[in-house]
């Protein structure tokens, strides 16, 4: 799947989203770069199908499908959106997103899942004590399991603290397992990742207040 979004906007004088292009697809890990407090969810709502832009266009394999879209896609850790309350138990996240995907969502099927992911120390503890790198890997995990889904778009991980590297290698990863990947974050976190890895994204900053870059991803194991 290709998702390209043109000039899309949001907002009285399109303060929540200037005007911004970008696309994503399969096989593919993409790195945006929104500021402002709101505008990583704003840009993941309109990418993953969730909300209408104001002005431009969203297209899914070069045709206008917002409904196709939303369903091919996760929307992951959108602040006010789709994270999870941080004071609920990391094993009460995963039964609910077990569910989510139609599966067992009981809690021994939980901590199986768990189990199974090398996660099981966290069971107990509220979701937002769980470590950035782990947090994440845990919710991109549960994310594909979803029927259907076929692209991700992960919104502001850096907020979590730690490496940047260490998301950026899962964005990888998960393109490498055949799914059309885009990472919404800031210019600190990008500009790490440029500063020390020669195939981080990384572009000059456009009128619109996004950079973007696509990378092949290294083949996953």
């Amino acid at each position: 799947m290709r998702v390209e979004l043109r000039d899309v906007a949001k907002g009285r004088k399109d303060l929540a989203l200037p005007p911004t292009s970008l696309s994503f697809r399969t096989g593919r890990a993409t790195l945006a770069i929104a500021e402002t407090e709101q505008r990583p969810t704003v840009l993941g709502l309109i990418a993953s199908g969730r909300m209408r832009p104001d002005g431009g266009t969203v297209l899914l394999d070069g045709a206008r499908a917002s409904r196709t879209l939303r369903h091919k896609t996760a929307l992951i850790d959108a602040p006010d959106v789709s994270d999870p309350p941080p004071n609920i138990s990391t094993v009460g996240v995963v039964g609910e997103e077990l569910m989510f995907a139609g599966r067992l969502a009981d809690p021994i099927s939980a901590r199986r899942w768990l189990d199974e992911h090398d996660l099981r120390s966290y069971s107990r503890v509220p979701i937002g004590d769980v470590p950035a790198t782990d947090r994440i890997r845990m919710l991109l995990e549960l994310a594909v399991l979803r029927p259907g889904v076929e692209g991700i778009v992960l919104v502001s991980p850096d907020r979590h603290g730690g490496d940047p590297h260490a998301w950026w290698t899962l964005a990888r990863e998960f393109a490498g397992r055949g799914l059309a990947v885009l990472v919404i974050a800031g210019q600190a976190a990008a500009t790490l990742l440029t500063e020390t890895d020669p195939l981080a994204p990384h572009r000059r900053l456009v009128p619109s207040g996004i950079r973007l870059r696509g990378t092949r991803p290294k083949a996953s194991r």
